[in-house]
């Protein structure tokens, strides 16, 4: 700023001073100009006085020559435009003159002047003629020089001037930029409202006081925000890490450094704080955009590990991975998968004893008037018990890896029309209408496990179906995926169990399910049987209204 103060103050000064030396060399010009005429006229007007007088002119004119102060010219010239006398030439090699533009007006009028500038255009030439009594015409002119050489005569005179007061306008303009700036040099940003400067400047002054205030405010905020933030991750059991999208570590809570083994140095690469597959597959896939799920083992226990894309906006900038301890609860499946196989093992073979039992009291090997009863009762249970035994077996083969039949391609359509004519005269018994949309639909897949989630699906639709209710299957391709669709009008789930209903032996309402015949096992199949074919599950229930699961298999 100083410098630009500096540069206009100096430029301001030399342009003023040029165009002054200019104006003022226009305007005595001007002046001069208009004297030197008038001098010329006068001077014709007394030698025509002296003529008209009676003087000889060729006596008279050639004896004014060394009483002449002035470097003026005289011509005398006749009316047929010859030259008579001129005081500077030899008349006699001289031109006719009639043409001349001052002669001209001076025959015609009595009077006239003209002006001729010469070839360098340093000089002009200013002329003046009369006419006298006679007819004959007498000229005057002087030469005078042009504005272009009064200004090329005080350019050295002028060139001084204009040095010396650039000189004092580098001197003046130097200490008045340095002047102007030193209040804004000692301006302090940090209370702008105590700094005393300009009065232009007070505006300024305000927003700058008003901007520190939002900022600092806005800091303040930001601590307390970091101040929560750490707490709150600080007393997390939880692993959590953040990284950039080129896997950078930006930061990990107290409980990821104590299961990774992190240092201090948090700006390290994730690669280098583990490097097993799951974990780096995890991180790759969130920042693609995907959510990843992986299994991890660490220190000897089983940690879930989900990672998550993070976005400014629409730009992927990096990720957030959260560490879950799972191992209680992958005991507990461990568990309950060894107690599955082992009660159905343990149970099969006594409760088909029981049902052969039953069917022999029904025979009539009881007594009379208890073998309806009890013979229904008997078989009622064994029927129900050898269902509950075959769906843990299912269950428990899904668990160990499904089956060992190799997948092959199967018309899920036709399974679905297939599944709902097994189960047509239950729903028509119970009066509710099952009906089917099919669209020819191609999967990869085990026909046995497909057939038995289809089936449970629809079984449990019919079950938990309310009177005259309805059901629809559909089975086609949607937006050019396979997909198979199960949906109900009956009493539908939960909000809040909805998350839980795959899980194995649990019930919504246990005592409808007991009524019913349920196991508590039918959706449990059909999570795992879609987990085996890679189909991912969707369901939608609001209770009293229906039940809608929609699963998609891989196209």
């Amino acid at each position: 700023m100083t410098k630009r103060i500096f540069t206009a103050i100096v430029l301001v000064t030399v342009v003023i001073l040029l165009l002054s030396s200019a104006l003022i060399s226009v305007v005595l010009y001007g002046d001069l100009e208009t004297q030197f005429f008038n001098e010329l006229k006068s001077e014709a007007h007394t030698i025509a006085v002296a003529l008209e007088s009676g003087l000889p002119a060729e006596g008279y004119l050639p004896a004014l020559e060394p009483a002449r102060v002035t470097e003026l010219r005289v011509t005398w010239v006749a009316a047929s435009g010859e030259v008579l006398y001129d005081s500077d030439a030899d008349e006699t090699t001289m031109e006719n003159h009639l043409a001349r533009e001052e002669i001209a007006e001076a025959l015609e009028n009595g009077y006239g002047d003209s002006t001729r500038n010469s070839a360098t255009i340093s000089k002009k030439t200013i002329y003046y003629a009369c006419r006298l009594s006679d007819g004959t015409v007498l000229r005057v002119s002087g030469t005078q020089d042009s504005v272009f050489g009064i200004l090329f005569n005080i350019l050295k005179p002028m060139a001084w001037v204009l040095l010396a007061a650039v000189g004092l306008a580098l001197v003046l303009s130097y200490r008045v930029s340095k002047r102007v700036v030193r209040p804004l040099n000692e301006l302090d940003l940090e209370h702008p409202q105590k700094v005393e400067t300009y009065d232009e400047l007070t505006p300024l002054l305000e927003k700058i006081s008003a901007q520190n205030r939002q900022i600092r405010a806005q800091m303040e905020q930001l601590r307390r925000s970091q101040e929560e933030f750490a707490a709150v991750t600080g007393h997390m059991s939880e692993g959590l890490l953040v990284i950039d999208a080129k896997m950078r570590l930006l930061f990990c809570n107290e409980a990821a450094k104590r299961l990774l083994h992190i240092g201090q140095a948090e700006t390290q690469s994730l690669l280098t704080v583990n490097r097993s597959a799951p974990f780096r597959e995890a991180a790759e896939e969130a920042l693609q955009g995907k959510h990843a799920q992986e299994s991890v083992t660490l220190d000897g226990r089983i940690y879930q590990l989900m990672a998550n894309p993070a976005y400014d906006g629409q730009t992927l900038t990096g990720a957030v991975l959260l560490l879950l301890d799972v191992t209680e609860r992958e005991d507990r499946e461990r568990l309950r998968r060894e107690f599955t196989a082992n009660v159905s093992h343990e149970l099969r073979t006594p409760l088909t004893s029981i049902s052969g039992f039953a069917e022999l009291i029904r025979e009539g090997l009881a007594k009379q008037e208890d073998i309806p009863r009890f013979a229904d009762r008997i078989c009622k249970e064994s029927q129900r018990l050898l269902a509950l035994i075959e769906d843990i077996l299912r269950l428990s083969q899904l668990d160990e890896g499904g089956t060992t039949e190799e997948k092959t391609p199967q018309k899920l359509d036709e399974l679905a029309v297939s599944v709902v004519q097994q189960l047509a005269p239950v729903a028509k018994e119970k009066g509710i209408l099952i009906t089917v949309d099919t669209a020819p639909c191609e999967v990869m897949g085990v026909r046995r496990v497909l057939e038995e989630l289809i089936y449970n699906l629809c079984d449990n639709a019919v079950k938990y179906n309310r009177p005259k209710g309805s059901v629809k299957v559909t089975a086609k391709h949607i937006d050019g995926v396979p997909t198979l669709i199960v949906a109900d009008t009956g009493i539908g789930i939960p909000e809040a169990e909805q998350e839980r209903v795959f899980e194995r032996f649990y019930r919504v309402d246990k005592s409808h399910s007991k009524a019913i015949g349920g196991t508590g096992l039918g959706l449990s199949i059909v999570k795992h049987a879609a987990a085996f074919h890679n189909a991912e599950i969707k369901m939608q229930s609001e209770l009293g209204k229906g039940t809608e699961i929609r699963l998609s298999f891989p196209a």
